[in-house]
């Protein structure tokens, strides 16, 4: 398969290949073996992520804010690349024929700990912009008095009002998720295999890998809301099985998308 030659920066030259459009389904076939050879770390991460979803649920029952229940999760999808670290050290270690338990797994950051906390930061400064806007559009169309809970599905959904809110609130958030996806889809993994890069020519490398490849990197982020959408929609317990999936996933999609020199 051909490489386009990127640089980036002062780091180590890198290699982007170009991929086919279907190519994220391999990603995912992959992703399913390396679950199955890890069942025990992997559905540990997706029932952490269950229980996350109740416990910032309920919090938001104490505050009286349950209404940004639907943005909140749904800015999951900007913090998720980094809240799966641990996923990826699974993969990597699989494909050097090692198994990970979940000290390996939870102690994945300590290869390139500074870097990867830095990339966490600048998610989480996404994410904390996100949950900010979002107040303020339901502010802005709902005044005070934003819907209850009960009425939450029906008033932002089924109304003919509710439909300039939809828009601008989906437009706003699908900005702010594709910048999320554009530099972390393959910095986080490329952090964590390369100890010695760095922050900045890993987004740097993850967002010229998103413009050499738009159309199939669309399609993969397309693929990932759909599968972590799935698992909010069960009341998060689909997510102990879809977001170990894309976790895993996603190593192999960096594992496709950029080679070193030494790799030829």
């Amino acid at each position: 398969m051909a490489a386009q030659a990127v640089p980036a920066f002062a780091g180590p030259q890198v290699a982007i290949r170009r991929i086919e459009l279907d190519r994220p389904w391999q990603w995912l076939a992959k992703g399913w073996q390396d679950m199955r050879v890890a069942p025990h770390v992997s559905y540990t991460y997706g029932l952490l992520a269950a229980l996350t979803g109740y416990v910032l649920s309920y919090g938001l029952y104490l505050v009286d804010m349950l209404y940004l229940v639907l943005p909140l999760t749904a800015g999951f999808l900007i913090v998720g690349p980094i809240l799966a670290v641990g996923l990826y050290e699974v993969s990597r270690r699989a494909e050097l024929g090692l198994s990970t338990g979940l000290d390996e797994a939870f102690g994945a950051f300590r290869r390139n700990s500074s870097q990867i906390a830095l990339m966490g930061v600048a998610l989480m400064l996404l994410m904390f912009a996100w949950a900010r806007i979002a107040a303020l559009i339901f502010f802005l169309y709902f005044g005070m008095q934003p819907p209850s809970f009960e009425n939450l599905i029906v008033t932002t959904f089924l109304e003919p009002d509710a439909l300039p809110f939809l828009a601008f609130g989906t437009l706003t958030g699908g900005v702010l998720a594709f910048v999320a996806f554009s530099i972390s889809v393959v910095s986080i993994p490329l952090l964590l295999d390369r100890p010695q890069a760095n922050v900045i020519d890993a987004m740097a490398t993850s967002f010229r890998t998103v413009q050499t490849n738009l159309a199939p990197m669309l399609f993969w982020a397309a693929l990932i809301v759909m599968f972590i959408a799935a698992g909010l929609a069960t009341l998060y317990l689909g997510l102990i099985v879809t977001l170990p999936l894309i976790g895993h996933a996603s190593w192999h999609a960096y594992r496709d998308l950029v080679s070193y020199p030494e790799q030829g």
